[in-house]
């Protein structure tokens, strides 16, 4: 079930709301029962019996935390509980999202093995991370064990961030679960980051993945080269206002219901550099990899080839975590390349340079990188960047300077720092919401590029 369809804005969430509100107003743990059971059901809309793999990644956790906590009581070594927590999870999410993969990599070497048909549960990734970091936290006494499974349950499953994030840690939510206290205040303005993330969906993602996928499905010999980097803009629009524009819609329904997630993206296409654009990008994922691979690694606190062994580590397994695909693996080698170069070498030396200079570079740089991204075939992906890097761009670009713009306009925080009166706030949220529904109406181009990760 898609935030942008028909059923979830006029059936699944207007009959959640309601019940949450108003027979269980003052039932917290009746409250806490139904949306666990809400969340379960709209994970089932789509995929009913991966829900089954979702409760046992949930159930397994919860038992995995109550185990450290047992060891840490009981003065023994919590690497049992860990080690098996790690091979448990992983092991999940190798077997549905990597296992093909691996075979037909063996079967490429010699081997015969049979390819199995593993359909990929959605959100697979984002649940699993969810859950072992829940255990690692309860281990480094950042988070207490979680005596009720209920309250995991909801942890894992809570239905605005379920499919494609936020990545939410245990802590960010913990005393939300039981303590929360819901206000008009945040509901209005979980309804208004709602529809604002809502129209950035349907309005200009949608629209620049039109525009993508009709360059990208041209063959490479008569794609004209202005075309190749319009597609290439495009795509990357696409990429952050589909995935942003989700995250800003699951913080707005989380705040209808009392639960605070933090911010997921904070403008990356104004950075001045890649590794600020990691800052500012998919900020749940990155920081994840940072606390729970990165540091634990060493960080930058060694020496400079460990430094360099750390990154590559990430980024190779940032790359994977997205997909199982070779050119996911080349995507995340080339931002570990260009982060190394940056941290080791240019950083200082860029900052001698114009701002805007900087911020174009950053943007060519990362426009790239979501062409590796978008191609799964590495001989399509060879030949659409040689379009884009061997002959001059005609003048037919200029009929997209309009998209262009607009695209350009609402990826900074200019909108942001414009202060409107709450009336007109809230009359264009209205107009928003039905532009939303009238495209609904009139078009089946409906994506969401992150369910499939």
């Amino acid at each position: 079930m898609l935030f942008s369809s028909s059923v979830f804005l006029f059936l699944f969430l207007p009959v959640v709301l309601l019940v949450y509100y108003l027979p269980l107003r003052r039932w917290r743990q009746g409250q806490n029962v139904f949306l666990l059971l809400a969340s379960l059901g709209f994970y089932a809309w789509g995929e009913p019996w991966f829900v089954l793999v979702m409760l046992g990644s949930i159930l397994a956790n919860y038992g995995f935390g109550l185990w450290v906590d047992a060891c840490k009581r009981a003065g023994r070594t919590c690497a049992p509980p860990l080690v098996t927590a790690l091979a448990v999870n992983l092991g999940i999410l190798f077997v549905f999202k990597y296992l093909t993969f691996t075979l037909g990599i063996l079967n490429r070497l010699g081997a015969t093995f049979a390819i199995p048909g593993i359909e990929l549960p959605i959100g697979i990734s984002f649940f699993t991370f969810q859950g072992l970091s829940y255990v690692i936290d309860v281990y480094r006494e950042d988070a207490p064990p979680q005596k009720n499974p209920l309250n995991v349950a909801l942890y894992v499953s809570l239905f605005p961030q379920l499919v494609a994030g936020p990545i939410v840690r245990y802590t960010t939510v913990m005393e939300d679960i039981t303590g929360r206290k819901e206000t008009l205040d945040e509901f209005a303005a979980g309804v208004t980051r709602f529809c604002f993330g809502l129209a950035k969906k349907m309005v200009i993602a949608n629209t620049m993945g039109l525009i993508a996928d009709g360059v990208f499905n041209q063959t490479a010999a008569n794609l004209d080269p202005g075309l190749a980097w319009v597609g290439a803009l495009a795509y990357t629009f696409q990429i952050y206002f589909d995935f942003s524009a989700y995250s800003d819609m699951a913080i707005g329904l989380g705040l209808m219901f009392g639960f605070h997630f933090l911010e997921n993206f904070n403008y990356p296409y104004i950075s001045k550099s890649v590794t600020e654009f990691w800052r500012r990008w998919h900020i749940s994922l990155s920081t994840w990899f940072r606390d729970y691979v990165y540091i634990p690694l060493g960080g930058n606190r060694c020496a400079k080839w460990k430094h360099v062994r750390n990154i590559t580590v990430v980024w190779l397994l940032t790359g994977l975590w997205h997909g199982a695909s070779w050119n996911f693996v080349l995507w995340g080698g080339y931002y570990a390349a260009l982060l190394i170069l940056e941290k080791c070498w240019l950083l200082k030396a860029g900052e001698k340079l114009p701002l805007v200079l900087r911020r174009m570079m950053t943007m060519v740089l990362v426009m790239l990188g979501w062409s590796l991204f978008y191609f799964e075939n590495l001989g399509a992906l060879g030949a659409f960047l040689g379009r884009l890097f061997t002959a001059v761009p005609s003048a037919g670009i200029a009929f997209y300077l309009p998209v262009t713009a607009l695209g350009c306009l609402c990826a900074t925080p200019a909108l942001k720092r414009v202060k409107l009166p709450d009336a007109v706030r809230w009359g264009l949220c209205v107009v928003l919401l039905l532009l939303c529904v009238a495209s609904l109406a009139r078009q089946s181009y409906n994506p969401f590029i992150y369910f499939r990760f």
